[in-house]
């Protein structure tokens, strides 16, 4: 199929500046230590951990970085108990938002959250109040100019389970179901297939189109949600117009 990127960005963050880069380093340090107290700090028997290890590696996290994370989780250097909280809400037009958050602090973080809801035009909702709109769903991006045609990426992931493949201008985008997720991955890989990321989302079954004013206040919301140091993913169904990679 063909198509054009429905998605808010992808997951392979490209840091404009130092700032950024240090708040995506805060933010996959959290998830690391999350995943080693729930799967243990051996990345061959924890594959979540697995996985983001390969995101921070992405994302030129330094190895002392990522280290520094599994001692402080294994309780080797103090540890810091982060709590994951999922937000619901309603952004401009009545846009469908999910934040997905780990914190140390759960009433600043909502209230924070809250704040932000509001100043933008949006209100924060009850637990499942768009949650319905949305599953989850394995995706995986894979860049073209590799030698690998359209054809041969859809057989590929035939072979690797997906449940489809979406072709877009500079990569391909291959979605499976969280069961299967693990296993594509290791295929693409396994069949030195260049995987630019890979990550479990929360898809919208459709998106919305917003007119011009709506859709600057709905960005600003969402880029201030994603600058909070405690926020780690957010999910939406509205429909943003390309923007050109960033070198």
């Amino acid at each position: 199929m063909s198509g054009h990127n429905k998605f808010s960005k992808i997951k392979n963050i490209k840091a404009k500046n130092d700032a950024a880069t240090g708040k995506i380093f805060t933010k996959i340090g959290r998830e690391i230590q999350v995943a080693v107290k729930e799967g243990g700090p051996d990345p061959n028997s924890n594959a979540k951990l697995k996985n983001l290890i390969a995101k921070a590696r992405a994302n030129n996290m330094p190895n002392d970085n990522i280290t520094r994370s599994i001692k402080r989780a294994s309780g080797e250097l103090g540890s810091v108990n982060y709590e994951a909280i999922t937000y619901e809400g309603y952004g401009p037009a009545g846009s469908a938002i999910i934040v997905e958050a780990l914190t140390d602090n759960k009433n600043r973080t909502a209230s924070d959250v809250r704040h932000l809801f509001d100043k933008f035009g949006g209100s924060l909702g009850s637990t499942n109040c768009v949650s319905y709109l949305f599953s989850r769903k394995g995706i995986i991006i894979i860049p073209k100019g590799m030698g690998i045609s359209e054809d041969d990426i859809m057989m590929h992931a035939l072979e690797a389970g997906a449940d489809d493949t979406v072709t877009y201008d500079t990569y391909y985008e291959i979605v499976t179901t969280p069961e299967n997720f693990d296993s594509a991955k290791e295929y693409f890989e396994n069949n030195k297939i260049e995987v630019d990321s890979a990550e479990i989302e929360l898809v919208p079954a459709s998106y919305l189109t917003l007119p011009e004013d709506k859709l600057s206040s709905f960005q600003k919301l969402v880029d201030a949600l994603e600058d909070n140091d405690d926020v780690q993913e957010v999910y939406h169904n509205v429909e943003l117009p390309e923007e050109d990679d960033e070198e």
